[in-house]
């Protein structure tokens, strides 16, 4: 009977310490000259229900864990894909380990590439989008006459943006651009302009993707002209054709967000779980800048103004 107690008590302590893994998860990508940030949720630890959710490599996409498991103390998950350039199969192991609150990451491919990140209890924001805010002072963050108020994201990359025709434009291949100010909560409004088959973002607070995808006629999904990228879809598609100027109004407060694009509204409110593949900071307790993707096909901005929103 002894036995059987001791066996029972350290089964339940073993599940308990396997509990600690349940959340959500801001992850920071350590040693790495640019700054990158993953996102986590894992339910059911502790339990033959251990499920989970990922934002990182193998993509952008937020993806379901496949049969992730715990064992002595470490979490196990893996990702099988083919790369999108070559075509190549690849293959990436997670091991993750709770420590004092916690999680130390490691990722290793198969292509010998090793990747340590260190995970932190995605805060709870509780500001709603109600009608105690009011606008506070109009910022403009672009002058109209050149990139100042803005760096690139990618520390010691060429730029790759000009200012022509009176609008903000990217190279292909270019630098993200990340502005100097950051905000908490506000409504912004941006005009861009994108080429056939192009693809851009606007980055909130540096986490969370509004997505830029020249994408006229087509049925809205999580990755639409529109979105919160990869996990919101739009309510309609409201995009013009290629080489038309659009308007973006989007705002957000706490994690509740709601986007208008071009006078219609797609997103009206909806609570945002967590970073998108465009975070470059993992705390999302903190104001954050505007981010600007320029690192896929030819966009055009012009028109940017951020008004906070205050109490």
């Amino acid at each position: 009977m002894r036995a059987l107690l001791v066996f029972l008590l350290l089964s339940w302590r073993v599940l308990a310490d396997d509990a600690q893994f349940n959340g959500r998860w801001d992850i920071l990508v350590t040693g790495e000259p640019r700054a990158r940030a993953w996102w986590m949720e894992i339910s059911g630890a502790g339990t033959p229900a251990l499920k989970g959710k990922f934002v990182g490599f193998p993509g952008g996409d937020l993806n379901d864990i496949p049969q992730p498991t715990i064992q002595d103390g470490w979490l196990h998950f893996a990702f099988d894909y083919k790369d999108f350039k070559s075509g190549k199969p690849m293959h990436r192991e997670y091991l993750v380990k709770y420590r004092s609150g916690r999680l130390f990451g490691v990722m290793r491919s198969s292509d010998g590439e090793t990747v340590q990140w260190v995970g932190k209890p995605a805060p709870g924001i509780t500001e709603k989008d109600d009608a105690a805010w009011r606008d506070g002072t109009p910022v403009e963050l672009f002058n109209h006459k050149d990139l100042s108020g803005w760096r690139g994201l990618i520390p010691n990359l060429p730029l790759g943006w000009a200012f022509k025709d009176g609008a903000m434009t990217n190279a292909a291949g270019a630098n993200n651009l990340v502005s100097d100010q950051t905000f908490w909560n506000f409504k912004l409004h941006v005009e861009f302009r994108v080429g056939e088959h192009s693809n851009s973002g606007i980055g909130l607070r540096g986490r969370y993707e509004v997505q830029i995808l020249e994408d006229y006629g087509k049925p809205p999904n999580l990755h639409s002209n529109g979105a919160l990228y990869s996990r919101i879809a739009p309510s309609e598609n409201a995009s013009k054709p290629a080489g038309e100027w659009q308007a973006y109004d989007i705002r957000l407060v706490g994690r509740q967000v709601s986007v208008v694009l071009n006078d219609r509204k797609v997103i009206d409110k909806q609570e945002i779980e967590g970073l998108t593949a465009i975070a470059g900071d993992a705390d999302e307790s903190k104001p954050g800048p505007i981010i600007l993707q320029g690192d896929h096909g030819p966009v055009e901005f012009r028109n940017i103004v951020l008004t906070p929103l205050v109490k």
